[in-house]
């Protein structure tokens, strides 16, 4: 199993909107690092779910449903979307001020680059939010 860091902007798409719809396809990537991750993924991989520019915080779990695939906004093959559905809300958001501040998560792939949409995280990383979000603060 692989472990993957999805960022969406919550005007665009909410973990709440998510959760509505039970699962979506991950369009709108046109970086190629960020799809080549896409590329990368499996049946079962585990994303952690961040608000980007708006609350900026992990707030909950995403399990990849359906491997790469054309994705079906475009009809440039460049480009394709995975099909993923919620998983589990965290019990508390993980702020991107709490992973900047964390010592174990100096080495994570999205402050290495900030303005990818898709990053591979280590299951290390993975599990440490995870224990942070249901740490009481």
């Amino acid at each position: 199993m692989k472990y993957w860091l999805i960022k969406s902007e919550p005007f665009k798409y909410s973990w709440d909107q998510f959760e509505k719809d039970q699962s979506t396809f991950w369009d709108g990537v046109r970086n190629y690092q960020a799809r080549n991750n896409l590329r990368q993924m499996s049946l079962g991989d585990l994303c952690l779910f961040y608000h980007s520019n708006e609350g900026k915080e992990v707030v909950g779990v995403a399990e990849v449903l359906k491997e790469w695939y054309q994705d079906p906004t475009t009809d440039n093959t460049n480009w394709c979307v995975v099909d993923v559905k919620p998983s589990i809300k965290l019990k508390r958001s993980i702020s991107l001020a709490e992973i900047k501040a964390d010592p174990e998560l100096t080495d994570l792939g999205m402050l290495k680059q900030p303005r990818l949409s898709v990053v591979s995280i280590t299951e290390a990383h993975f599990n440490h939010i995870i224990k942070l979000s249901n740490e009481q603060h």
